[in-house]
């Protein structure tokens, strides 16, 4: 197969319609470098592909989630803020009931 196009820009990005890999002819036999096969550079390359596809939606996700516990930190928050609230009103209307006993036992 004499397909056109670099390893930058490969003439198809469908791995099954590209040209094998193989060992040039100038590299010695039995050299350092092992023989690849099409399956396991097809494999990395639409594995490559898909994680690469995918990050956008993992960020995404990860925002979402940092979003939400920032909203439910902001949610306890004012929970708490009008907890305290409404003890400091019970324990002014706790005085003044007590106030009010004591101004009638006196009298």
């Amino acid at each position: 197969m004499n397909a056109t196009g670099t390893i930058d820009r490969p003439h198809t990005h469908d791995p099954q319609k590209q040209a094998p890999m193989t060992t040039s002819t100038s590299e010695p036999v039995g050299s350092a470098t092992p023989d690849f096969t099409t399956t396991g550079a097809t494999d990395s390359r639409q594995n490559r592909t898909r994680e690469m596809q995918l990050i956008p939606e993992a960020l995404a996700r990860a925002h979402m989630h940092d979003r939400l516990r920032e909203a439910e930190a902001e949610r306890q928050a004012v929970r708490l803020a009008v907890a305290r609230r409404m003890q400091r009103r019970a324990e002014r209307a706790s005085l003044r009931a007590r106030r009010a006993l004591a101004l009638a036992v006196m009298q």
